[in-house]
């Protein structure tokens, strides 16, 4: 029963990785966020920006307090709609009108950001700071700007807004957005003064408050950046414990920056700063503390221009503020030439198995037209992939199952001396060519892909709100039927996520996800060790429960990977000659033993 150990043993393995995954790393429910109040007082000096230049500004309580009130221009575009606010010209309004925060009907769209006075605010800021002893006026968070031209932002008609120091500089802020998440701000200065000035153009990216998290330990989400070819992440909880560089700030620096972004993301949405391919800048992580909760920021600081009289400097960035679409994303990445920008969805460890997969399930679904469907197909694909393997695996299984008499007659030989049996088992291994490790490489295997293939159900946008068939309408989320109403048939409500009881309400997925792992014990007599027994019987419930909160897709993959097993390992064992007695085998599991003594 060698065969049988290394099953069990491989089994075994897989149910200790799931169970730690899901008692130790299960997302908590999100805490109550604070409501933070329009008025605060004045941010802290926030450091950061190139060598010899001032600190991008921070809003004192009376631009907070007047912010809401201020006048917009209108953002209206196939994908996004919101405001620009004129006092500070920032990106504070934004809606994605493509998606909606639940299935249900009239549900709101996604909120990206927010002003000041909301209840999470989160936006984004240009501006110019003076070098080191400069002292020329420049626009502030409070400052008012006018619509030089343009109505409403949108892919055809961009908005130029201008400011006048009347000291001789004139600022001005072009917006520009295509069809989908991605704007370019143009800063210009033009100096119509007597004397040179030297300034420095600024843009960031801020939340207000504690953000919303999931807070599940597979998933990143907070500060983002790719400096200079190396992927960067920050947690909120880290961005807390930086270097002290003021009263109540702390930050991280990286300068001399030749490529990049940086900016935060949340597991569907993001929002990020790119000075575009080539240009120099400094990013800085920052966490400021405020008088109603902390500010969280990335900042994009690019170098000192000078300016001479008569004379004008211009600078654009990116914006892109939006859904975690992979093919956009990777369109900005080859287009616009923003480096590794597609490493902002989160691969994980197992990139290289999570992002080829996630590549090959889009081109399936393309075929397919169904997420459902494609991940059925992509396990086939998988499974074709892993064949050669798999019939070594088998045919080392069945060499295993036709040297049991052999071994059964060891056994009695040698009775209780278990050194002597080692010995004849690995001479008997040996001279049959036999390896009674190989059996259990199929499941082994199953280990990395399975986790790949949770990744990428969990953590990309395009598994969102995708339905399958008839109840399934969102394989991102757990099976939404559940046998303590039989599925529906009663009318009385299950317990939710945060009852206990939650693991027993298993869909009809799930079961059967449970049922087709024991039909593929049942290939195989039952151990005759009685403890391997019964972790035998059991294992395939134990997985079904434990599984059966996770996402439909994955039970879905995994009820198709059950079935495609079965019928390899049937037709494999068979073509070796061994009996496989399947129905006995079911007759025996089901026959009540009789009680001893």
């Amino acid at each position: 029963m060698s065969d049988q150990k290394n099953l069990i043993a491989a089994a075994g393995l897989s149910f200790l990785v799931i169970l730690a995954w899901t008692f130790f790393f299960a997302p908590p429910p999100p805490a109550p966020q604070p409501e933070p109040t329009v008025a605060e007082s004045a941010a802290a000096p926030v450091a950061g920006a190139p060598a010899g230049q001032q600190t991008a500004p921070g809003e004192t309580q009376e631009a907070e307090a007047v912010a809401a009130e201020a006048a917009r221009v209108r953002i209206e575009t196939p994908a996004l709609s919101g405001s620009i606010s004129l006092r500070g010209g920032r990106i504070d309004d934004l809606h994605l009108t493509e998606y909606q925060e639940t299935l249900d009907e009239g549900s709101d769209t996604v909120t990206l950001l927010s002003p000041v006075g909301s209840r999470h605010p989160y936006f984004a800021v240009w501006g110019w700071l003076n070098a080191e002893g400069g002292a020329a006026k420049t626009p502030e968070p409070n400052t008012e700007w006018r619509v030089e031209s343009g109505e409403t932002l949108t892919p055809q008609t961009p908005v130029t807004l201008v400011w006048d120091n009347g000291e001789g500089l004139i600022f001005r802020r072009t917006m520009a957005v295509d069809e989908n998440f991605m704007f370019t701000v143009t800063q210009s200065v033009e100096n119509t003064g007597g004397a040179a000035v030297s300034l420095a153009p600024y843009s960031y990216v801020a939340r207000r408050g504690e953000p919303e998290t999931i807070n599940f330990f597979i998933l990143h989400e907070g500060a983002i950046a790719v400096l200079d070819g190396q992927l960067k992440e920050v947690d909120y909880s880290d961005m807390t414990e930086m270097a002290p560089s003021g009263p109540g700030v702390r930050q991280e620096r990286v300068s001399a920056l030749s490529d990049g972004f940086v900016g935060f993301t949340d597991k569907y949405w993001m929002t990020t700063i790119a000075p575009g391919p080539g240009v120099a800048f400094d990013a800085a992580f920052k966490h400021v503390q405020r008088a109603t909760g902390p500010e969280y920021r990335t900042e994009a600081l690019l170098p000192i221009r000078e300016i001479a009289p008569g004379a004008k400097a211009e600078v654009s960035t990116f914006l892109f503020a939006g859904a975690k679409e992979y093919r956009t994303i990777h369109d900005y990445q080859e287009r616009l030439k923003i480096d590794r920008f597609d490493d902002s969805i989160d691969w994980g460890w197992f990139f290289f198995l999570t992002k080829p997969i996630f590549q090959l399930l889009l081109w399936v679904e393309d075929i397919i037209g169904n997420m459902g469907w494609s991940i059925i197909a992509l396990t086939f694909i998988i499974k074709a992939a892993l064949f050669p393997l798999a019939w070594k695996s088998y045919v080392a299984m069945s060499k295993m199952k036709k040297l049991q008499p052999e071994m059964e007659k060891i056994k009695e030989r040698v009775g209780d001396d278990r050194q002597k049996m080692q010995q004849e088992m690995m001479a008997l291994y040996k001279r049959e060519k036999a390896n009674p490790a190989a059996g259990c490489l199929p499941i082994l295997l199953q280990i990395p892909i399975f986790f790949s293939l949770y990744k990428v159900l969990f953590v990309t946008l395009e598994m969102r709100h995708a339905p399958f068939i008839l109840w399934i309408e969102d394989l991102s989320a757990p099976d939404p039927t559940s046998i303590l109403n039989l599925f529906g048939l009663f009318p009385w409500a299950t317990p939710g996520p945060e009852s206990f009881f939650h693991i027993f309400s298993i869909g009809v997925f799930p079961i059967l996800m449970g049922v087709t792992m024991w039909m593929q014990q049942k290939l195989n007599p039952a151990p005759t060790d009685k403890m391997q027994a019964q972790i035998f019987a059991w294992m395939p419930w134990i997985f079904m429960f434990m599984l059966g909160t996770f996402a439909s897709g994955l039970v879905i993959y995994w009820c198709a990977n059950n079935i495609i097993t079965f019928t390899q390992q049937y037709l494999i064992m068979r073509s070796q000659g061994v009996d496989v007695d399947f129905l006995g085998n079911v007759k025996k599991s089901l026959k009540r033993k009789p009680k001893e003594g």
